[in-house]
């Protein structure tokens, strides 16, 4: 059983017992919180499986927060032009909250 779900503008494929680490969910959530996403695209259950348009009606996933708040890798951003003299460099981490998936519901 699994689901292809719709979190925050990202899909992701949502299997019971499974880890994701999804776009930071805001302070609001909290560590052994109950989350519920509703945006089902698509959703396979005893070999049915049920594509939406947009979305499959009554199908949720429910997840709990283990970590709210995960920080992702380092990614540079370098710019240069040679000869020019011209160099910058930027840093960025990408916030994630890292969620267990507990049940697919379709």
């Amino acid at each position: 059983m699994y689901a292809i779900v719709e979190i925050q503008g990202q899909q992701f494929k949502a299997e019971p017992e499974k880890f994701l680490y999804v776009h930071y969910l805001g302070e609001a959530v909290k560590e052994g919180d109950k989350v519920e996403f509703d945006r089902v695209l698509l959703a396979q259950a005893d070999e049915t499986v049920k594509v939406g348009a947009p979305t499959v009606e009554g199908a949720k996933v429910v997840c709990e927060v283990l970590t709210p708040l995960v920080k992702g890798e380092k990614v540079i951003v370098f710019k240069k032009k040679r000869r020019k003299g011209y160099r910058r460099k930027n840093g960025h981490r990408q916030y994630f909250t890292k969620v267990l998936i507990k049940e697919v519901v379709a």
